[in-house]
């Protein structure tokens, strides 16, 4: 579905895709720490660009040992064609974006077939 994704040289922030029912997908990232305000999703053209960045907020705390990184992100994926960004939400620091694959519509057409050693005809009879 997602014709490709494209490569964060550290891998962060992990994320997950999954298909949720026959025309439904949903890429989860782990985004831990991160506030609502601190995340940005964008659709450009084919792209979906999610991006992290937090505020510095390091006035009056001192840390004895800061093991929990607040670095920022921007994670790409390039969608199919045709593919809907239905929604997104934020729950216990997994950031779920929806996606929709609408079925293509089946046409039927009807091909006439010719007597041996006519041509062709055009749309045009």
């Amino acid at each position: 579905m997602l014709d490709r994704v494209q490569k964060n040289a550290e891998g962060y922030p992990p994320y997950n895709i999954e298909q949720t029912a026959a025309e439904r997908l949903r890429i989860t990232l782990a985004v831990a720490g991160f506030s609502m305000e601190d995340l940005q999703i964008t659709q450009e053209d084919n792209q979906l660009v999610i991006r992290g960045r937090q505020k510095e907020e390091g006035e009056g705390r001192i840390f004895l040992h800061r093991g929990i990184a607040s670095r920022q992100f921007q994670r790409a994926f390039v969608l199919a064609e045709g593919i809907e960004v239905e929604g997104a939400w934020l729950d216990n620091g997994l950031l779920h974006v929806d996606l929709r694959r609408p079925q293509p519509e089946t046409r039927v057409r009807t091909i006439r077939i010719n007597g041996a050693g006519r041509p062709v005809a055009s749309d045009q009879d």
